[in-house]
């Protein structure tokens, strides 16, 4: 008998997939430096290549596993891509030089490009008007994965720097043991499309948005928010170690609270705000706390107010669900897994462009030749970029809204015909 999707399921699995990932976090960059002989400038530039060609790998192929999920079912898709990141993981904790590294982040961004296939499956056991609420299902267990995942990483990165990456592929391939025995299929045979190339390529499958005008402008938004965050995972880690003096464990802990209010954030405050006050207004109220509180980061001169800022900042988290509930209402079913591929290449474009920008503004403004120390420079840039994103945001709703006019003013009144309206 088939099994009845359920978004419990795609749910526990992506936690156990985000806590592999947060389990390598602190460490990473960490463990860059040390090929650098401790060389933070050095490791910063190396760290952000590592971060764009994973973001590269995830632009080419979300677009393939997407529409391969349009066409063979999400399952095969989310499983194949789980055991290679398990896979990579191990062949990571093993690794001998940085080329190795470069290596496994090829593996890593093909194999993570899955979150489509994943996004995809919430929009098919999701009707519409609660897909930006299941939306945030996604962010919620990026929040629990992250509650553990960054903590615990700290503290095994203490004891050595491999053994998180030992833990991390342990996880995942427990992760596609668990979905392979349990994940049932949400794709309906009868809402499954051929696969087609020229959807699959990312310059394809981001042109093919044109058809939906709503959804094409809504994605310069999506990309704006997506570049501006960025600077999390480019210079986290490192800012915080330059500024505060923080350790392993101190940043650990940092990104555990940042999880722990993303799970609140999406996995139940979204939903409350979007019922109360629609996508487009909890869109725009999440953008404009991101602008604010990015700025802040760059301002704080004391590690204590970053964890505070934490706790604000996290109502920007509801500005994803919101913006890609909106986006997925223009579609239909049999094409959920092409638009979040679409998106997740949007999103690849970002890492690729804004990992890099972002490390090395970090680099510039600490380096010793420089007269301007300003090491908060990247959190400045990522704010600019969010009031980009609430212009572009406000556009494409103000557009709308003036579209549904002019349907409106066509529609025949009382008999008369469209062609007798004044």
């Amino acid at each position: 008998m088939r099994r009845k999707p359920a978004l419990a399921f795609i749910f526990v699995t992506l936690v156990l997939d985000i806590l592999g990932i947060g389990l390598i976090i602190p460490i990473l960059p960490k463990l860059v430096e040390s090929f650098h002989g401790g060389s933070v400038t050095a490791a910063s530039h190396t760290y952000g290549l590592l971060a764009a060609l994973y973001s590269l790998m995830q632009f080419v192929f979300a677009p393939v596993l997407g529409s391969l999920s349009d066409r063979y079912g999400r399952r095969p898709v989310v499983l194949a891509s789980l055991f290679g990141s398990g896979v990579d993981y191990f062949v990571l904790a093993f690794a001998p030089s940085l080329g190795w590294f470069f290596a496994g982040r090829i593996i890593a961004g093909i194999t993570g490009a899955n979150f489509a296939a994943a996004a995809a499956y919430i929009a098919d056991v999701s009707p519409p008007e609660k897909r930006a609420a299941n939306f945030g299902l996604i962010g919620a267990a990026f929040g629990v994965g992250f509650i553990a995942g960054p903590a615990l990483g700290g503290l095994l990165g203490n004891v050595g720097l491999r053994i998180p990456f030992l833990v991390a592929g342990g996880l995942t391939l427990l992760n596609w043991l668990y979905g392979w025995l349990v994940l049932p299929e949400s794709l309906a045979p009868e809402n499954r499309r051929t696969f087609s190339w020229a959807r699959s390529n990312p310059v394809g499958s981001l042109l093919d948005l044109r058809r939906y005008p709503r959804a094409f402008g809504l994605t310069g938004t999506f990309f704006l928010c997506s570049l501006a965050h960025q600077v999390f995972p480019g210079i986290w880690v490192l800012y915080t170690g330059y500024r505060y003096h923080w350790t392993v464990g101190q940043t650990g802990l940092s990104l555990a609270i940042a999880g722990f209010m993303a799970a609140i954030v999406q996995g139940g405050l979204t939903r409350i705000v979007v019922a109360r006050l629609g996508e487009e207004k909890t869109a725009t109220l999440g953008i404009a706390v991101g602008a604010l509180v990015y700025s802040a980061y760059g301002i704080a001169t004391e590690g204590w107010m970053i964890y505070a800022l934490l706790v604000v900042g996290s109502l920007s988290g509801m500005t994803g669900p919101a913006v890609q509930g909106l986006i997925s209402r223009e579609v239909g079913a049999n094409e959920q897994g092409g638009i979040q591929g679409s998106l997740s290449s949007l999103a690849s474009i970002s890492g690729i462009i804004g990992t890099p920008l972002a490390t090395g503004l970090f680099a510039f403004f600490i380096g010793e030749n420089n007269r301007t120390q300003l090491p908060g420079a990247a959190f400045f840039f990522s704010s600019i970029l969010e009031v980009g994103a609430l212009l572009l945001a406000l556009r494409s709703f103000r557009n709308h809204k003036a579209k549904r006019a002019a349907v409106s003013d066509q529609v025949p009144i009382c008999g008369e015909g469209v062609a007798d309206k004044r």
